[in-house]
């Protein structure tokens, strides 16, 4: 037993040594943590000054509630939006204008007629015949690009230049 004191005895300033070591390798452990934890408690404080709320996790609440308000909003809008294309899709924007001589020898280039047709055919075709002593004004509508009255060739002409237009 004395002999095992006395390596004890021999081995304990390497046992302090070593202890001490260890000692200063945690203090430089707890003193670099420190510093990053009040980097953070910093960027923590800045980042919730002036949002008015108390911590962290109101905050984020408060974000997720209005997450989901502007995503409602924005459903809304997609919806309002494929509505009015599609009722862009049955405006008369598209255009066909041909110009003839309806009488031959007793007229000349007067006479016209003017298709005005959606994306989908759907309109009208204005058709005006011009000679010295009248004029006839005629209205045909169109759907799908076609009337069931009869039409000219002229009005043909116009209802395919407006459905080729854009």
């Amino acid at each position: 037993m004395s002999e095992l004191n006395e390596l004890i005895m021999e081995q304990l300033h390497w046992f302090v040594v070593g202890m001490v070591a260890v000692i200063l390798i945690l203090w430089l452990i707890v003193m670099i943590q420190g510093a990053k934890l009040r980097k953070m408690r910093r960027q923590y404080n800045a980042m919730m000054s002036g949002t008015g709320v108390e911590n962290l996790e109101t905050l984020l609440l408060n974000l997720k509630i209005q997450m989901d308000e502007i995503e409602e909003e924005q459903g809304n809008q997609r919806t309002q939006l494929d509505r009015i294309i599609q009722a862009l899709k049955s405006v008369k924007t598209k255009t066909g204008i041909v110009r003839y001589n309806a009488f031959g020898e007793r007229g000349n280039d007067m006479s016209f007629s003017i298709a005005i047709v959606s994306e989908k055919g759907d309109g009208l075709v204005l058709t005006g015949l011009y000679n010295r002593e009248s004029s006839f004004v005629y209205a045909k509508p169109l759907q799908h690009g076609e009337s069931k009255h009869s039409l000219s060739p002229e009005e043909k002409e116009a209802i395919n230049l407006a459905l080729q237009e854009g």
